[in-house]
């Protein structure tokens, strides 16, 4: 059947009526997205003067700070774990915390090595 039969076709009770095309329906009219608030950055912390060289003066402060026995120590902690402290501050002193760490590792390994040579010497009698 074409389309004019279609319009000009009645009901059962041989009424005529218009062929009335429906409106095509999505099968989820009603759904509705949930609103979406515009897009915000994240906060984020401005840590430009972090990323600066230190100056000449710092570094002389903490050559300084770093020949006073037992605060080296501490300081060097501060410098590289402390919040405040400029990024290459920070990784020089991480370097110089492994640094020390290697050191001590030797220092260790060398005494228990030449303790044991110098205590079979001493046990056999030979001295030079």
């Amino acid at each position: 059947m074409d389309n004019n039969n279609l319009m000009n076709q009645g009901n059962q009770n041989g009424e005529q009526g218009q062929y009335q095309q429906q409106p095509y329906q999505q099968p989820y009219q009603n759904y509705q997205q949930p609103y979406q608030q515009p897009y915000q950055q994240a906060y984020q912390p401005d840590n430009s003067d972090l990323e600066e060289p230190v100056s000449f003066a710092d570094w002389m402060i903490s050559t300084l700070i770093m020949c006073i026995p037992c605060v080296n120590i501490i300081m060097m902690f501060v410098w590289a774990f402390g919040s405040n402290t400029k990024k290459s501050k920070s990784n020089y002193f991480k370097a110089m915390l492994v640094w020390m760490l290697i050191s001590i590792v030797l220092v260790i390994v060398m005494t228990i090595a030449f303790g044991g040579i110098f205590a079979a010497m001493a046990g056999t009698g030979a001295y030079y």
